[in-house]
């Protein structure tokens, strides 16, 4: 039971007679009391009159996903299942984070009628956003006192990461078609494969010349190619402490999510498999042997429950992780933080053993706000903070170097550049036959 303001004016007008009457206490304290018992016999008249609340059934219609940043409609439907006209504020108590912004709504129901409760959610994080319960508050038909409960339910909207680097492939995937030879430019290289013929046009490499072909059309003929498929990509993300980090008000996770997806939606239009790896000291998520448009359904899905863990990555069990994966020669991208020697010590200790057998990129994501602060120097604290900034980039270019003597590459970019600067270097080790 709960009490109105309604409720609480009426009494606050028992003090009236003690105003007005304040010559004669004792006869104004009888007014008072009259008064009270008369508000108190309507109050409980009002709560009977009342329908109850726990006579409401209720569905729910929800969605099952949606990408950050993106609103959907949750639709409440309720039932009034008893004898009672009821009128209620109903308030659908979904986590802060599910952006439900006023979840109060007053429902008007007659008996055996249902009425729909529409709230728009405009999510704010990733993962499972849930509902659980739903506070139905009936009130009487003067609206002094209400009767209220709690009612399950439950709901559950998962929210994927908003790919916004998706805006980056069409461009891309311009250059793949060149690459595949959908368009003239062609032409034979380490990993590439022979794809058919066609007649000579002056400016062709004349080592591509087919010359059984020639003699038996008559015409000079050429050999084309085009980059081998079916190649494997391995995505191991590092979900360790430094993926928690903000850059840009970005979390570092959220950046090679983007890079990832990115990544993958180019390789797998290339006809290349995609394997991804979500690791700190345990698998946080896995995708493997899905294609097409099921590889990303499945990699968002997968990506909508991981955070960062603030624990150390384990780089010892890497290698194998990625053996379990393929025992296919790869590209192995490793998307994880590069920073100090010590704090890299792991990832520079098992490169020799990835790049023995694999092709490894190295991705990170660099703090554009380093580069600004090390030029400013105006006063002694900006000197500080410009020295600080030198050193964090010289440990940067130092394990950058490390990581190239042992074999792998490196792709470091701030979080916008990060997704495409990847994907090109995808697309330059592709068109090189290196993959």
């Amino acid at each position: 039971m709960t009490l109105t303001g309604r409720f609480v004016f009426l009494v606050a007008l028992g003090v009236l007679p003690l105003v007005l009457l304040g010559g004669e206490p004792g006869a104004a304290f009888g007014v008072l009391g009259l008064w009270l018992l008369f508000v108190l016999v309507l109050g409980l008249s009002d709560l009977m009159l009342a329908a109850s609340p726990r006579t409401v059934a209720l569905s729910r219609a929800l969605p099952s996903r949606v990408r950050l940043g993106e609103s959907v409609t949750s639709e409440l439907y309720l039932t009034n299942t008893g004898t009672h006209r009821l009128h209620a504020i109903v308030r659908d108590a979904w986590q802060p984070s599910a952006g439900a912004g006023n979840n109060r709504t007053r429902v008007l129901i007659p008996a055996g009628e249902r009425r729909l409760v529409s709230l728009r959610l405009t999510p704010v994080r990733r993962g499972e956003r849930r509902v659980a319960h739903v506070t139905v508050r009936s009130f009487g038909p003067l609206g002094l006192w209400a009767r209220q409960a709690t009612l399950d339910a439950p709901g559950l909207i998962r929210v994927l990461p908003p790919f916004h680097s998706r805006k980056h492939l069409p461009s891309r995937l311009s250059r793949l078609k060149e690459l595949d030879g959908r368009t003239s430019v062609m032409m034979r290289g380490q990993g590439t494969e022979f794809d058919s013929l066609r007649e000579y046009v002056r400016g062709d490499d004349v080592r591509s010349i087919d010359w059984r072909a020639t003699a038996r059309r008559n015409d000079v003929m050429v050999r084309t190619w085009r980059p081998e498929r079916d190649r494997r990509i391995v995505i191991v993300l590092d979900t360790g402490r430094t993926s928690a980090a903000r850059v840009e008000d970005e979390p570092r996770l959220d950046t090679a999510f983007e890079a990832s997806l990115l990544l993958a939606a180019l390789a797998s239009r290339a006809g290349d498999r995609v394997d991804f790896l979500a690791y700190d000291r345990r698998s946080r998520g896995r995708v493997q042997g899905a294609h097409g448009a099921e590889l990303l359904s499945r990699m968002v899905d997968t990506m909508a429950l991981i955070e960062p863990e603030l624990i150390e990555m384990d780089w010892s069990a890497v290698p194998a992780q990625v053996r379990q994966i393929t025992s296919q020669r790869a590209l192995v991208v490793l998307i994880t933080a590069v920073d100090a020697a010590g704090s890299s010590s792991g990832l520079l200790s098992i490169l020799p053993q990835l790049t023995r057998r694999h092709t490894v990129l190295v991705a990170s994501v660099t703090d554009p706000l380093a580069l600004t602060t090390r030029e400013i120097r105006a006063s002694r604290d900006e000197v500080y903070l410009a020295a600080a900034a030198e050193r964090a980039l010289l440990d940067v270019a130092r394990v950058t170097a490390a990581i190239r003597q042992l074999g792998a590459d490196v792709v470091a970019a701030s979080p916008a550049e990060l997704p495409p600067t990847l994907a090109d270097r995808y697309i330059a080790l592709k068109a090189a036959g290196r993959l």
